[in-house]
């Protein structure tokens, strides 16, 4: 019987939790959505560029699978490849015609020198050569997924436990009372805000330094670029989880409803962060991802460590985290007058 009567008890506090029950059905749901969407979605069709081919060549050129642009200059197609609007191109300039990739994604890479192999055996008959040398403009053939992922995955991990960390210790200075004392203080709530994210914040700094040492001089992560971009990255990545999980540990009266918030607001991140290829998930569903910081610092990252660019092809990204973080904290300053007695 007194089993009987704590099982009971135990399932009446669940029922009556309405936030853990929407968890427990509505989060595995949203995920399992979710994953059906990003790998039932579209095939992967790339954009490769066509350079001074000859009419009866482009005749001859299967573009059912892929998306051809012709270029009259080597030149342009290199900006454009540059730029990431081509996976590749084919510059048939000279005999055997050149070939260059893209190179920063192995799958990608995949699709587009299959269709290039299969396309240039067809042309045999015409005298032009199939074993040719492929050009990488970022990366190599030797490249891996990891190599590709990895940027990704360090930016991920910093988020989330920078944000459960910020969470849950801010959690824990309100419901020990700490917060309430600061309140009653001389104190002004953006003070408190400013104070707390620079406190946490040094932390967090040290935090990422050493897991993105690891990541690329202990674990061979590929590090094209400066290293001290990649902790600018970081930086400013757990700047924005550090003021998302301050704002969301104002809704949670437990540690157990701050955990909650992860399965809703960090791992949904994760599929729009660029670990998926976003031209083959469901258009309805993509335009979540400019959205989310993950997806700004997944791309900054890429660019520095897969294919070597500095500040300049960064900024931008790092403009639009400190917005998120900005926002965040104005939103803090906000949430904090639910505490302060009138």
């Amino acid at each position: 019987m007194r089993i009987k009567a704590l099982a009971i008890r135990i399932l009446r506090q669940i029922i009556r939790d309405k936030r853990t029950m929407g968890l427990l059905i509505f989060a595995p749901i949203l995920v399992i959505t979710m994953l059906h969407l990003v790998f039932n979605g579209d095939d992967y069709i790339p954009t490769i560029g066509i350079v001074q081919a000859p009419e009866s060549v482009l005749n001859q050129l299967d573009n059912d699978q892929v998306e051809l642009i012709e270029f009259s200059h080597s030149d342009e197609a290199l900006e454009q490849l540059a730029a990431a609007f081509l996976d590749g191109y084919i510059d048939f300039a000279q005999m055997p015609p050149s070939i260059y990739l893209e190179g920063s994604d192995p799958s990608v890479n995949g699709v587009t020198a299959g269709w290039i192999k299969t396309s240039l055996s067809a042309l045999q008959n015409d005298g032009i050569a199939i074993d040719f040398p492929i050009q990488y403009l970022h990366g190599s053939s030797e490249m891996g997924q990891f190599d590709y992922f990895g940027p990704v995955l360090l930016g991920f991990f910093v988020f989330f436990f920078v944000f459960l960390i910020a969470g849950v210790s801010f959690l824990r200075e309100r419901t020990t009372g700490t917060l309430e004392r600061l309140l009653a203080s001389p104190l002004r709530k953006w003070e408190i805000v400013i104070g707390y994210v620079l406190g946490f914040g040094l932390f967090t700094m040290v935090q990422a330094t050493i897991i993105a040492a690891y990541a690329i001089y202990v674990l061979g992560m590929l590090m094209e670029g400066m290293f001290g971009y990649v902790l600018l990255i970081t930086l400013f990545l757990s700047l924005c989880a550090l003021t998302l999980g301050i704002l969301l540990s104002a809704f949670a009266n437990n540690e157990l409803q701050m955990i909650q918030f992860i399965p809703i607001v960090v791992v949904p991140q994760i599929f729009f962060s660029g670990l998926f290829n976003l031209d083959t998930i469901s258009e309805w569903l993509s335009w979540i991802a400019p959205f989310t910081p993950l997806y700004y610092a997944a791309d900054a990252l890429r660019d520095v460590m897969v294919r070597g660019y500095g500040f300049g092809e960064i900024y931008l990204n790092l403009l639009i985290l400190l917005g998120f973080s900005l926002l965040f904290m104005v939103l803090n300053v906000v949430a904090l007058r639910r505490y302060r007695k009138i």
